[in-house]
């Protein structure tokens, strides 16, 4: 293909005598590279998805050829545009696959530094304006290309929390959908159309705006910060495991999406990155290693993002993340899906007989939230039973299930003896909140960022950003009291405290307590199945009932001025 290229390159230029050899050169070793880049590009959907050591040198290879071609293209741009004739877009072409390079490292590293380097290529692509002379060409399949950039760009800059260029980039990309149907009366136009959609649903999903002075919109970071979890008090005895794997799976009917992510899905998986930082800064720090302090612990867990998978694919995941995970470690399975619930009574009370959640099947699912099988004498096939998350207990595992029949995990059993926790959501919310389920559900949200969702039971849609700072320092000091009752409390169950010791779990323990007491101590949250729920159960009086917990809580409210939403004398009601 290349020599093909060359020759008619060549000829277009004039005779090919009159073209020095080192430009002839040039161009040669340009087509080289373009064609391996492409070559090891196309080659990534072919890796194996799952297991974390087979695809690296793939990777790298294909990085280091990408970074040749664009120090290249810089060197001979002149030449390149002379007898080549290289066009803008082209770069842009370059400049876009080498972010989508850093975002899929990203996606399978977790580290979420790679998530800068991508937004700085397709921020370059905009400021450059390489695509720009698309619209002139008489191409649809190019202007496919600029539209499919914008879309990428957009998921970046949603994982990163850039909030303003979204809407920047958002509008751009409507003005060029509407161009571009216009211009060539496409097929695809609904299906663009409906991009545009979900990206402003996504946008739109946040119950609470924090405002500033100037009624701006301020952006929140739910990614842990350096302050983020509780500090361990000294002498505090907790596990030394560490949250090596988490496996975060969809599969919400109706739930807001964006490329492949649920709204539930986005919000956990910044509940398990830490803040970013430059990839630059990070590397360059030179005598970091010599000095007497320990560098900071930057590691992400790794991730698997799974949107509605099917069971076999759900299986395969798992059966990889539990063979790669490393010794005291932990794997975590966060499920937000719609319940599949038991047909008929069974005269047993195994872990497949109280249903699970659903899996994804080829053909389609009966609407609405409760799956029913036909025949009654069998289970459910497109379900993930407690059951069948047993094998995987033989390592320490930290499962959140947010789910209509989330109450089916209750039922675990230890069998091996390893740490074993599984966080519950409510089965059922007050009506009165009932209809905010498509914006993400109120219990991943409180995992994911408390203050926004006590903010959204108490009634309250915007803040001011004074306001709200205030609140997430004494929330901060609430989280630090919860760690102190679960580390003191004489009658938990030691998983809890062996998965303590590592900060996201912790964070995520002391928030579903924060969680747990906030919805005992409503007014409209009367019903048994309005609460989460643990296994094991957590000792109550010592944790979500504690009278010192209950009056931090009545405290913020009182801070918030919405203190009538709560009951003052909770114990008497029990």
């Amino acid at each position: 293909r290349t020599v093909f290229a060359l020759k008619e390159i060549m000829s277009s230029g004039g005779a090919e005598d009159d073209i020095p050899q080192a430009e002839r050169k040039t161009v040669t070793d340009f087509c080289y590279l373009l064609d391996k880049s492409k070559q090891l590009f196309n080659g990534l959907r072919d890796l194996p998805q799952y297991g974390q050591k087979q695809w690296q040198s793939y990777f790298g290879r294909t990085f280091d050829v990408y970074t040749k071609l664009w120090k290249f293209q810089q060197q001979h741009r002149q030449v390149l545009d002379n007898r080549y004739g290289l066009k803008r877009w082209q770069i842009g072409e370059i400049a876009s696959k080498i972010g989508q390079l850093y975002y899929h490292y990203y996606l399978r590293t977790s580290e979420t530094s790679y998530l800068n380097e991508a937004f700085s290529f397709y921020s370059a692509i905009r400021q450059r304006s390489y695509y720009s002379q698309v619209n002139k060409e008489d191409r649809p399949e190019l202007v496919v290309k600029k539209l499919r950039y914008y879309a990428r760009f957009i998921v970046v800059c949603l994982l990163l929390n850039k909030m303003d260029v979204v809407k920047d980039l958002v509008k751009e990309l409507s003005d060029e959908i509407e161009d571009y149907t216009h211009r060539f009366n496409t097929e695809d136009q609904v299906e663009w159309n409906l991009v545009l959609q979900e990206v402003a649903a996504f946008i739109e999903a946040d119950p609470v705006m924090v405002l500033n002075d100037d009624n701006t919109i301020v952006i929140t970071s739910n990614r842990l910060s350096e302050t983020g979890a509780p500090l361990l008090e000294q002498g505090m005895i907790v596990g030394q495991l560490a949250l090596a794997d988490a496996l975060i799976i969809g599969n919400c009917n109706n739930q807001v999406k964006f490329s492949e992510l649920t709204i539930d899905m986005f919000r956990m998986l910044q509940a398990l990155e830490r803040e970013p930082m430059n990839l630059a800064s990070q590397m360059n720090k030179p005598g970091m290693q010599e000095s007497t302090e320990k560098p900071a612990r930057r590691e992400n867990p790794h991730k698997y993002l799974l949107y509605k998978p099917t069971f076999s694919q759900l299986y395969t995941f798992l059966a990889a993340s539990f063979k790669e995970l490393p010794a005291n470690s932990v794997l975590l399975i966060y499920l937000s899906a719609t319940g599949v619930f038991p047909s008929g009574r069974s005269d047993s009370e195994g872990p497949y007989d109280f249903g699970g959640v659903l899996t994804n099947s080829n053909r389609d699912i009966i609407n609405g939230d409760a799956i029913h099988k036909r025949n009654q004498s069998y289970k459910e096939m497109h379900c993930l039973h407690p059951g069948d998350l047993y094998p995987f207990t033989r390592k320490p595992l930290f499962i959140i299930v947010d789910s209509s029949n989330s109450v089916a995990y209750k039922n675990f059993t230890n069998l091996f003896g390893q740490p074993l926790v599984c966080l519950l959501s409510p089965t059922a919310y007050p009506k009165a909140l009932q209809d905010q389920s498509q914006r993400g559900t109120l219990f991943t949200s409180f995992l994911n960022n408390p203050l926004m969702a006590f903010l959204f039971v108490s009634g309250l849609s915007s803040m001011r950003r004074g306001l709200w700072e205030k609140c997430q320092d004494y929330l901060r000091k609430i989280n630090r009291d919860i760690a102190q009752l679960l580390t003191h409390s004489r009658s938990i169950d030691q998983s809890f405290l062996q998965f303590f010791g590592d900060e996201f779990l912790r964070l995520l323990l002391t928030r579903f307590i924060f969680c747990s007491a906030t919805m005992r101590m409503h007014k409209i949250f009367r019903e048994t199945r309005n609460y989460p729920e643990s296994y094991p159960q957590l000792p109550r009086d010592e944790t979500v009932e504690n009278p010192h917990l209950q009056k931090h809580i009545l405290e913020l409210a009182s801070i918030l001025d919405v203190r009538n939403v709560f009951l003052e004398n909770t114990l008497d009601d029990y």
